[in-house]
């Protein structure tokens, strides 16, 4: 009776362990390796010289050298550590070996199975970067999910992308924490090491031949780095090609690198496997003095430094290191270079991936809810509807019941509706593309999506906010405030009220678009440019010198208020303007100025301003994050 039981738990598990290797070999075996190789890689960038005096020109730009020449080739189920101290050009090779590199003019060649870079080879491609952004209010699971979801093609099931998600927290241990937020820098969240797996989650989704790694052991204690590392090799062995700069591991993860580049000044110091590395400088005449980490020994070599002694010329030292890698290991690298090319030869017509996409509705649709999940904890927060609820109050007491003769404070409070209708909004949706600039880059880079999608599910997430405030401000200081008591005339206010907070948000997506890169400009820029705006309304100046009255025709702000007044004056409406005495509404100075004519066309001029300016922030948002 034991030995049944026995056998059935024998085979009970042998059959759950047959069924995890499946899953694993269809989640994660890579079936179309890449071999990687770059030869005589040559990267040059041009900067300021600065300038001398006030009075003096520029100097000019001068041209720097960052890479010179590296050449290096990596084949499936290798890891490639890139070795160096800093400045000496890794992470600038490991963006060249990713093809982001836009800075610069880049030389050299650097093919994917004897390819250029293309589009296919890009969509599969994994690349992690050093500093990775995230949504902060995102969870570990859903930050995957909808990852899985825009990046795997329409023939993978959204149940079994949803599933691949799943299938990759459980092989990068991150299912104990996939309900936890993923954090930023006024935000709690994962830990370092679960920020950095969540990384390459991201990239592991879509099963890249090929995995691009920076700095993956920054900021991490030894323990974490090391447990990084094994997830990396782990990944190396199910056929994947490995690269990853490392400033300075630990010997324990020194040793589980296959090959090892190291750089000094944009140069090749060795290139090898990493087993050989410290016989080879031995070999010619450089072994510490020592006991060392090794990592800490080639760093002091790449600097110039091979003694205690730190008088030593430390230029004559690299150049007698560069010397000794053209001769002895130059051939070694350039004969691994040509096996590597004409192992592919035959292969290079092959098409390497195939094209992964998403339809652009599909693209929308995600985007929208993720933007909903992401930003509902700011859309309708209790700080923000108590302050509307509070100020709404405060102005409905302070205008209380103006009434049909007062029209100084009845026209005073409907401007007061261009300046809440317009800042408010526009301070809202003025950070939202300079906040989002990295993560549009880095998942348009991956080919997550279209602008277009983002750009309209964007727009759209922020609507709820954007109408809703407006919308109760309205409905309490209008009652409050005593303006005409009907229906169609509320309603009309209300809607003038809403059209203007609409072009007022496509105002601030519009700067915020242009000043894209330069997030410390866009408040300034927006409050002066509402400012100007809401000045020449009509209501403060009545008679504006003609040398600035044309900007009133460009204003939304102008347009607005000429229609909130139509609504509650009309031409033959009259109002006490002294004892006993009655005026006629058109000949009062505020609105003898701005007029309460020509509806259709103000209404027109709102909507082409609507439309105006996203197509403004739409084109200035696609220069801003123009990816190669």
């Amino acid at each position: 009776m034991a030995e049944e039981m026995a056998s059935e738990i024998f085979y009970s598990v042998s059959q759950r362990m047959q069924s995890e290797e499946a899953k694993h070999d269809i989640y994660f075996k890579v079936s179309k390796p890449v071999t990687l190789k770059f030869e005589d890689v040559v990267h040059k960038i041009k900067s300021s010289k600065g300038k001398g005096l006030l009075w003096e020109k520029e100097v000019g730009l001068e041209e720097t050298l960052v890479l010179k020449g590296v050449s290096g080739v990596t084949f499936p189920g290798e890891i490639l550590a890139i070795l160096g101290p800093s400045g000496c050009g890794k992470t600038t090779l490991l963006t060249a070996l990713g093809g982001r590199l836009n800075d610069g003019i880049t030389r050299g060649s650097i093919t994917y199975n004897g390819k250029p870079l293309s589009n296919s080879v890009k969509q599969n491609l994994g690349f992690v970067a050093q500093h990775d952004v995230f949504y902060p209010h995102l969870s570990v699971s859903e930050t995957l999910v909808f990852s899985a979801l825009l990046r795997l093609p329409n023939s993978v099931s959204k149940e079994e992308k949803i599933l691949k998600a799943q299938a990759v927290m459980n092989e990068l241990d991150l299912t104990h924490c996939k309900d936890t937020i993923m954090g930023g820098p006024s935000l709690r969240g994962v830990s370092g090491g679960e920020w950095k797996r969540v990384s390459i989650g991201q990239q592991l989704l879509v099963n890249p031949s090929l995995l691009i790694v920076d700095e993956p052991t920054s900021g991490l204690d030894s323990t974490t780095a090391r447990r990084i590392v094994l997830t990396l090799c782990k990944l190396a062995e199910d056929g994947r090609t490995v690269i990853m700069t490392i400033h300075q591991p630990s010997s324990k993860l020194f040793y589980m690198f296959q090959k090892i580049l190291l750089l000094s000044d944009g140069r090749s110091l060795y290139f090898g496997k990493g087993e050989h590395v410290m016989n080879y400088f031995s070999t010619i005449g450089y072994s510490p003095s020592i006991a060392m980490n090794p990592t800490d020994f080639l760093i002091d070599l790449a600097n110039g430094i091979h003694s205690e002694n730190l008088e030593v010329d430390t230029n004559s030292t690299k150049q007698v290191l560069l010397a000794a890698f053209e001769s002895n290991l130059g051939c070694q690298v350039r004969l691994e270079l040509q096996m590597s090319r004409d192992s592919f030869h035959h292969n290079s017509k092959d098409e390497m991936f195939a094209k992964r996409c998403t339809t652009w509705w599909q693209q929308f649709t995600i985007l929208l809810k993720r933007g909903f999940k992401e930003r509902k904890n700011e859309q309708f927060s209790a700080h923000k509807i108590w302050h509307v609820l509070a100020l709404s109050f405060f102005s409905g007491f302070l205008w209380w019941q103006s009434g049909v003769d007062q029209m100084q404070n009845r026209v005073s409070l409907l401007f007061y509706y261009t300046q809440f209708g317009g800042f408010f909004p526009m301070v809202q949706s003025i950070f939202t593309f300079p906040l989002d600039r990295k993560m549009i880059i880095k998942e348009r880079s991956s080919y997550m999506y279209r602008l277009s999608s983002y750009f309209i599910a964007s727009t759209l997430v922020d609507l709820p906010l954007q109408l809703a405030l407006p919308t109760l401000f309205v409905i309490i200081t209008y009652w409050m405030g005593g303006l005409k008591a009907s229906a169609s005339i509320f309603f009309e206010t209300l809607a003038v009220a809403l059209l203007y907070a609409l072009v007022s948000q496509g105002i601030g997506l519009a700067i915020g678009a242009v000043l894209v890169n330069n997030i410390k400009m866009v408040a300034t820029v927006g409050v002066v440019a509402m400012t100007l705006f809401v000045l020449v309304n009509g209501f403060f100046v009545q008679n504006t010198p003609a040398f600035v009255s044309w900007i009133k025709y460009i204003s939304h702000s102008y347009y607005s208020y000429k229609l909130l007044l139509g609504s509650q004056f009309k031409d033959y409406d009259t109002y006490h303007c002294g004892p006993n005495v009655t005026c006629s509404v058109r000949n009062y100075p505020t609105i003898k100025h701005v007029g309460v004519d020509k509806h259709s066309f103000s209404v027109a001029a709102l909507v082409a301003m609507l439309v105006g300016y996203r197509l403004i922030a739409y084109f200035a948002l696609m220069i801003g994050t123009k990816q190669n």
